[in-house]
């Protein structure tokens, strides 16, 4: 079974750099074809998908969010990082990392993180 922790800081300044971490266990990040992503929930609204890392290392992203946005990995520790820059209060949310299958057409996420609250504040 696959599961998915994420972890971080839970308050971040603004202007400053949010940088969180999915720990995988169960399972290869390199796994073919599965991709890993990154979505957060901001209070009231709803999920949105911020950008994800491939199987092969290859990223995509939110085309909202991506000039701020990067997303790497670290397959010798399976997990892979979320950065978001110059965050502002709007960036409050909870943050989730997710697994899902596009190759095989799959949108839904099979496999979820419990969610790690971000709050942005000075």
């Amino acid at each position: 079974q696959v599961q998915l922790q994420e972890s971080g800081p839970g308050l971040v300044k603004p202007s400053q750099a949010l940088s969180l971490t999915c720990t995988v266990s169960g399972g290869s990040i390199t796994t073919n074809y599965y991709s890993w992503s990154w979505i957060r929930q901001p209070p009231g609204r709803e999920p949105e998908w911020m950008g994800a890392i491939a199987w092969n290392g290859g990223t995509y992203y939110n085309p909202s969010l991506k000039s701020r946005t990067s997303i790497s990995r670290d397959t010798s520790k399976n997990q892979y990082t979320l950065q978001l820059r110059s965050v502002t209060p709007e960036d409050t949310a909870v943050y989730y990392c997710a697994r899902n299958e596009p190759e095989a057409g799959r949108t839904e996420y099979d496999y979820w993180g419990q969610g790690t609250q971000v709050t942005v504040s000075s």
